[in-house]
């Protein structure tokens, strides 16, 4: 067993920042804190994105503490822009992460410490900083006769890029942002496309003010100060009404038609009796938190979230999540991350003071 300050846990955005702004504070890597990540490579979540989304379509990247992103080529895959930088960032500010390390469960240990039980062995630590986002944790709804379905099923975790829907009937569900650009790519290489949603989209006209994003983000927080399950900010804001989504819109693509309400073996029905014949369902249906590991430490509410005030989970001021609910974007990652590290300080301060 490893004794440190601090474990974070996740290097993506979030946890990056947190990793970052510990090393500014003075807290030394491996000594003083360690960085997990189950990834195998650096480049968090985006590692794992499809090819067509390049760095040109990605919606409002902000550059990590300390490091600006310049001069990326737009044509390039994301996967591969954001990779690089994650992988130069770490080395610029040698933070050292461990890799490719799975995070089994975070427990109570003694003498007022955590224990981060990990496939590489066991940390004990004072503070912990659980940056995890949501990749892990593909949300499938479930719909009756969905195991009846002969076609194929796939998230937009397994999304392999538009091409691999030639001349196939595709059903796409989803309302966000990555059900539209997934429609608007396969639209042009299926044989036809029926997208469908809960909800009737809201594209949003203007541009995304400052004050319009602090408005969007405070609806997030209210959520997990109430202990429910953070929903994301696009919900809040909506999706902008973009040259591309103009297009779409008069093109027929996106066409949305309410909710199926039921499978079928060759495609979808909805209760008037209206059907679709499909040959793959695409959900792009979004993510949960990836927080599995914390059961052990019963934060979660009643309402099916950790209540959070800030960064600080209310029922452990040991913990932060960064990266969840209102801090769940580039610019929020960056911030919480600077946050959580202050708020460690000071407790790890008061602690030292206390003994």
């Amino acid at each position: 067993m490893r004794e440190v300050d601090v474990v974070v846990i996740g290097a993506g955005q979030a946890g990056l920042a947190a990793a970052y702004h510990l090393r500014r504070t003075g807290f030394e890597p491996e000594r003083d804190f360690v960085a997990l990540d189950h990834a195998p490579h650096p480049g968090g979540a985006w590692q794992f994105r499809w090819p067509s989304l390049t760095y040109g379509k990605v919606h409002g990247m902000h550059s990590l503490p300390g490091m600006d992103l310049t001069d990326a080529d737009p044509a390039r895959p994301s996967s591969e822009v954001v990779s690089e930088y994650f992988d130069a960032y770490e080395r610029a500010f040698d933070l050292r992460v461990r890799r490719p390390v799975d995070v089994r469960a975070v427990r109570e240990g003694t003498a007022g410490r955590l224990l981060v039980e990990t496939g590489a062995g066991t940390w004990a630590t004072r503070a912990l900083i659980n940056a995890t986002g949501t990749w892990d944790r593909p949300f499938w709804p479930r719909y009756p006769g969905q195991e009846t379905f002969r076609g194929r099923q796939l998230h937009t975790a397994q999304y392999p890029g538009p091409e691999a829907f030639a001349g196939q009937r595709v059903v796409i569900v989803g309302g966000g942002a990555s059900g539209t650009q997934h429609l608007m790519e396969i639209a042009a290489h299926a044989a036809e496309t029926t997208w469908v949603t809960r909800r009737p989209p809201v594209f949003r006209e203007g541009p995304f003010t400052e004050e319009f994003g602090r408005a969007a983000v405070a609806l997030v927080e209210e959520r997990v100060r109430q202990g429910l399950p953070p929903r994301s900010v696009v919900s809040v804001t909506g999706l902008p009404l973009n040259d591309a989504i103009r297009q779409a819109l008069a093109d027929g693509v996106l066409d949305r038609r309410p909710m199926f309400d039921r499978i079928t073996p060759d495609g979808v029905e909805w209760a008037d009796g209206g059907r679709v014949d499909a040959d793959v369902i695409l959900w792009a249906t979004g993510f949960r938190a990836a927080i599995d590991h914390l059961a052990p430490l019963r934060l979660r509410e009643r309402g099916g979230g950790i209540r959070v005030d800030g960064t600080r989970a209310v029922a452990d001021p040991r913990i932060h999540l960064v990266g969840y609910g209102p801090s769940a974007s580039t610019i929020g990652a960056n911030r919480a991350g600077r946050a959580a590290v202050r708020d460690i300080r000071r407790l790890l301060a008061d602690a030292s003071v206390a003994v």
